[in-house]
C-alpha cells in the first residue's frame, strides 16, 4: 500500500485519539487536536497530566476513552511512543499515525510485529488535512 493509500485509509474512519494532546496552543499536540476539529472530525485528547483541553474532556490513557476508537495520532517523544504502541494494541486500535518527531525504529518495528497499520516518517497531519492557526 502506498503512503497516500495509508493516509486515505487512516482518514476514512473515526473517531480518533490524539495521544500527547496539550493545553499549550503552541505545541503540536494541541494543533493536531484543533486540526481534527477544524475538519469536523471527532477526536479525543489523551494525556495523563490533563483533565481538559480545548473544552474537551482529556483522558489519561487510550483504555479510558468513552468510546472505541480505531485510529490514533501520536505526538509524544519516541520512548513514550513505544509504550503508546503497546497500549494501542491492547485497546484494539489498528491504525496509528506517528507525527514527525514521535516515531522511532523500535516503535515502527513493534507496530508492524503487532500487525497494526502505521504511518511514520511521513507528512504531518497538519499538512495533509490543512490547518489554520485561528
Amino acid at each position: 500500500m502506498t503512503l497516500e493509500q495509508e493516509i486515505e485509509e487512516f482518514l476514512a474512519g473515526g473517531p480518533y485519539a490524539v495521544v500527547g494532546a496539550s493545553r499549550n496552543r503552541q505545541k503540536y499536540g494541541n494543533k493536531v487536536l484543533r486540526c481534527y476539529r477544524q475538519h469536523d472530525l471527532m477526536a479525543y485528547p489523551v494525556n495523563p497530566g490533563e483533565s481538559e483541553i480545548e473544552g474537551l474532556t482529556c483522558y489519561p490513557s487510550l483504555s479510558a476513552l468513552p468510546v472505541p476508537v480505531d485510529r490514533a495520532s501520536i505526538i509524544t517523544p519516541p520512548p513514550i511512543t513505544e509504550r503508546v504502541v503497546e497500549e494501542a494494541a491492547e485497546a484494539g486500535i489498528g491504525h496509528l499515525w506517528m507525527q514527525p518527531g514521535a516515531e522511532s525504529a523500535e516503535a515502527v518495528t513493534r507496530v508492524e510485529a503487532l500487525g497494526l497499520s502505521v504511518i511514520a516518517g511521513g507528512p504531518c497531519i497538519l499538512v495533509t488535512l490543512g490547518y489554520s492557526e485561528v
